[in-house]
């Protein structure tokens, strides 16, 4: 007896000296890439927000886009770095939550549409990846196509609207074969290899994947892209402050606003990061509406 009341008496006193992740100031990120570049992003931005703001951050993975507007919702993360959709998700489950921040770039998303040269969509297109067709491509119709994520705006979202728009049909419908890769990495890869013909990718995966040489232009080549739209933020909880004290969303906001560091910027990557508002994401909710990924509020 004597011994496990000394067991529970150490127990709580290493409870009461070391902080608990439950203590912590908790952030997560839709997965959009591999475990391993995000880990190496977060990572830092963890060590940069803990000395901004005075208290314990830390980074806590997930495994789906779902996965992530789920731990908001739950109080399990208090900020998350979301696509424009998950985004809208994630605020709607958690009142009085707000977009506080997004990549300079984020104001003028794009997505790019990517083809095999097997499916007879880069003939005549020279080199291709800098002469993106101005006119949809209908001939993608009837080919294999995937998307990244189901939870993706560049992966899933705005293809699907824009494949709806001008082909007139639901995806399922106008394609032979359709996907769901997970990730933009896996949909380059998945393209590049031929097992889908036509693919639609985040651009700037796109383009830091080409520019380090992990795509053979001989093979895949960019045949359109979206027009601009607003995508990821940073999102963060209406609650915080009750629970770290008055003005700390604000002074989360402006740590984020402040990144300056090459290092940080280059992670991401952006050039900068600029203020964010719910508002700028009301084009996302009206165009998940429209094509039935969300439910009308």
């Amino acid at each position: 007896m004597r011994l496990l009341t000394t067991l529970v008496a150490l127990l709580v006193s290493i409870s009461l000296v070391s902080p608990t992740w439950a203590d912590s100031f908790t952030f997560t990120a839709i997965p959009d890439q591999n475990a391993s570049r995000l880990q190496q992003r977060f990572g830092q931005v963890a060590a940069y927000l803990q000395e901004q703001l005075g208290v314990e951050v830390t980074y806590i993975p997930v495994k789906s886009y779902a996965a992530a507007v789920t731990a908001f919702r739950n109080n399990q993360v208090q900020l998350g770095w979301f696509g424009a959709l998950s985004g809208v998700q994630a605020r709607q489950r958690v009142p009085g939550s707000r977009a506080i921040a997004q990549g300079y770039e984020d104001q003028f998303f794009k997505t790019y549409f990517i083809a095999h040269r097997s499916s007879g969509l880069l003939d005549g297109m020279g080199d291709g990846n800098d002469k993106k067709n101005k006119q949809f491509p209908l001939a993608i119709a009837n080919h294999t196509f995937t998307f990244g994520a189901k939870g993706s705006t560049s992966g899933r979202l705005m293809p699907e609207y824009y494949i709806r728009q001008h082909l007139g049909k639901a995806p399922s419908e106008s394609f032979r074969r359709v996907g769901f890769s997970g990730d933009h990495n896996r949909t380059i890869a998945l393209v590049g290899s031929g097992a889908y013909e036509v693919g639609a990718v985040n651009y700037k995966v796109w383009e830091k994947a080409l520019a380090a040489k992990k795509v053979d232009p001989q093979q895949v080549q960019v045949i359109w892209q979206t027009p601009p739209y607003p995508d990821y933020q940073w999102s963060i909880r209406g609650d915080v402050d009750q629970r770290w004290g008055e003005g700390f969303s604000d002074k989360v906001k402006a740590a984020l606003l402040a990144i300056n560091q090459p290092e940080l910027l280059a992670a991401f990557p952006r050039s900068a990061f600029i203020s964010a508002a719910n508002s700028d994401y009301e084009p996302t909710r009206k165009t998940a509406v429209a094509i039935g990924l969300i439910d009308e509020r």
